[in-house]
């Protein structure tokens, strides 16, 4: 009896070994699976690399992250943002390279922490001020919708700038990211363009296209516009070119303009730029 309560007491023995050893095995979901996300911003590119913690019904801020306190923006590893160029953040010159995002939240304000320290971690401890590269503080908003896991988005793209959200249950705080653009395309259009006698018609076109839409010198961007379209002119240049001849004040010039180019459009079958020249001539037929 003794020996058949010994060998079932270590048959099970053996049978709970096996069933740990296989445990070790077994893949489960991550507590804060990990998140890369990167944008265009500009002419340049922005990248965030961070771990994603979920409420699991706790309190979130004033609790589990305490407000007034250094808090490392996430979970596992150092949140980290990297810029390819030089941004503006909030009024704050950052120069290109990888930032910690770090924070300190409080109920009506937080504090956003771009330090150059990205291996901290968890170990805010060891944070150091005189590592910081910027800080501001920006206002939280009240997310009407809650956020189980912890999100880091890009919204409200523009041409030059973006914002960066950092959502977690019911909070929002954004703040804004601004890229030098003006300047580089400048640069490209007096090197392709004012430099270079011989341009490609799509080098004059793009370079009238945005003198057109910064409000710069539509004498010389009709001038480019209509490089572009002496020989093989396009439909879609066309139209820039009347609304150019328009923003002159040459309506008369951009009815006619805008009439090839709606017939250039029919026979392209693009039925969005013959709506679009249908209203601009019916517009600047009403024009003086």
């Amino acid at each position: 009896m003794k020996k058949t309560i010994i060998g079932f007491v270590l048959s099970a023995a053996l049978l709970l070994g096996a069933g740990a050893t296989q445990a070790q095995g077994i893949k489960m979901p991550a507590a804060s699976p990990s998140q890369k996300i990167e944008q265009a911003v500009g002419l340049s590119t922005v990248s965030v690399d961070y771990s994603r913690p979920s409420v699991k019904g706790r309190t979130i801020y004033g609790d589990l992250v305490p407000y007034g306190k250094v808090w490392r923006t996430g979970a596992n590893n150092s949140t980290v943002i990297k810029f390819a160029d030089d941004v503006t953040i909030e009024g704050n010159q950052i120069p290109a390279g990888e930032y910690a995002i770090l924070s300190i939240p409080n109920q009506n304000e937080w504090t956003i922490i771009l330090s150059k320290n990205t291996k901290l971690g968890g170990n805010v401890a060891a944070y150091k001020q005189e590592e910081d590269q910027a800080r501001f503080t920006v206002k939280p908003q009240q997310n009407p919708r809650k956020v189980e896991s912890f999100t880091i988005n890009f919204t409200n793209l523009q041409a030059d700038a973006a914002d960066v959200e950092i959502l977690w249950d019911n909070t929002i705080v954004p703040f804004t990211i601004k890229t030098d653009v003006d300047s580089k395309v400048m640069s490209q259009i007096k090197k392709e363009a004012i430099d270079n006698a011989n341009a490609d018609p799509n080098v004059y076109a793009a370079a009238a296209s945005y003198y057109l839409q910064t409000n710069r010198d539509l004498k010389q961007a009709l001038n480019w516009m209509k490089k572009a379209n002496a020989n093989e002119p396009k439909f879609w240049n066309l139209h820039t070119q009347a609304k150019i001849e328009a923003q002159l004040k040459d309506y008369k010039s951009a009815v006619k303009t805008a009439e090839k180019s709606m017939a250039e459009a029919q026979k392209a079958q693009n039925q969005d730029y013959v709506a679009l020249n249908q209203k601009a001539i019916a517009d600047w037929k009403k024009q003086k």
